[in-house]
């Protein structure tokens, strides 16, 4: 058996909410702009479409089922769902509320919490603020009550008795080392060692982040690393100076989004593993592309495949040493994140590939194990 756990993030936003319907309109979830998005170059892959256009609704406990007897069958460790709290709001809580009722669901899982402002930056305006994201100790405490029910399953992962716990932006909270030393006295309390906090780097503002004096344990790799993208593709001379010639504006896709080589961000990459001076999980993403929110300035990894998703997971799993024997993660973003352009999820145009080269190049990592 491999001596790593691969987990992969979930995104919960595929059944409506009532506060969903208020902001985008009736109906709205995360299917509503995947549908909508076309191809914006020649050989741009969109729309992403589920397999056998399965759009399901993840308020099914059915749906959720399902997604993890594939996770099971392809050699998945776990689960990392996505966790919406505000002040006591919960937003697309039912996914994780119908797996922790349901028992029989046998699949270990981990919260990570999104503790940013929910705006409307999924369609480029950042600025606007659905609902604010304002840290406390009162509320850290209320949020640590609701965390423990999970925190107490069977299925929720730990480490040394300690619960693993992401948090997506912890530079955003003014008092994270006091939020984290009441966290972990909660915990205590009720029967844990404290809780595992790992920094999810989601940002380079939060890379390092004073880990451990602010309590942090360990920090995830976000991928992709916005502080190491490759330079965009341009549009070519031939292209560009036709254009002028008949009069066209220069308005293509190279100029008005940021078009990059999959392949050669992966290489920059691999380049970079490792590097930090503290405990750090890995993480690889089989694609990037985010044109399915935003009209401008989307980012788009172009030319990625399953073989080049497969030989990437292939080196982190091989490099990569754990940190003790509970302490062995490596991530997968994501699962389904599909207007993002980024999941191993079947789709119409690779079918189950990126499930079935996460399953071989694991399978492979085992007999290297072994032997």
């Amino acid at each position: 058996m491999l001596n790593k756990r691969v987990l992969a993030i979930h995104l919960p936003q595929f059944h409506s909410i009532p506060e969903n319907d208020e902001w985008w309109g009736e109906g709205f979830t995360e299917w509503t702009n995947t549908k909508k998005e076309k191809p914006r170059f020649k050989g741009h892959n969109q729309p992403h479409t589920p397999y056998a256009k399965e759009y399901y609704d993840l308020s099914d406990l059915n749906s959720l089922k399902r997604q993890v007897e594939l996770a099971k069958q392809y050699g998945l460790s776990g689960f990392c769902f996505y966790h919406y709290w505000f002040e006591g709001k919960l937003l697309l809580e039912k996914p994780i509320e119908n797996l922790l009722k349901d028992k029989t669901i046998d699949f270990p899982f981990c919260l990570s919490w999104a503790n940013e402002n929910w705006t409307r930056r999924w369609d480029g305006k950042d600025k606007e603020v659905l609902i604010g994201q304002k840290h406390s100790l009162e509320d850290d405490s209320k949020h640590i009550e609701y965390l423990l029910k999970f925190f107490k399953d069977k299925r929720y992962i730990k480490v040394d008795n300690k619960p693993v716990l992401l948090i997506y932006r912890p530079e955003l909270i003014k008092q994270v080392k006091d939020t984290i030393h009441l966290w972990n006295e909660k915990a205590k309390r009720a029967g844990f060692s404290g809780v595992y906090f790992i920094n999810m780097e989601s940002t380079p503002k939060s890379k390092g982040n004073g880990l451990k004096e602010d309590g942090f344990d360990a920090a995830m790799d976000f991928q992709p690393n916005w502080g190491n993208l490759p330079r965009s593709r341009k549009q070519s001379r031939l292209s560009r100076g036709l254009k002028r010639y008949l009069g066209i504006p220069y308005r293509s896709t190279y100029h008005i989004d940021r078009v990059m080589s999959y392949e050669e961000y992966v290489d920059n990459e691999k380049f970079n593993f490792q590097k930090n001076p503290y405990k750090t999980y890995p993480t690889v993403v089989p694609s990037w592309d985010n044109s399915a929110r935003r009209k401008t300035k989307a980012f788009i990894f172009h030319g990625s495949t399953p073989k080049l998703y497969g030989k990437w997971l292939d080196f982190v799993l091989k490099k990569f040493k754990p940190y003790s024997e509970e302490e062995n993660f490596v991530f997968i973003n994501a699962w389904n994140e599909w207007a993002e352009g980024n999941h191993i999820e079947p789709c119409e145009k690779w079918g189950y590939k990126y499930l079935e080269e996460t399953k071989q190049i694991i399978k492979i990592n085992e007999l290297h194990e072994f032997n």
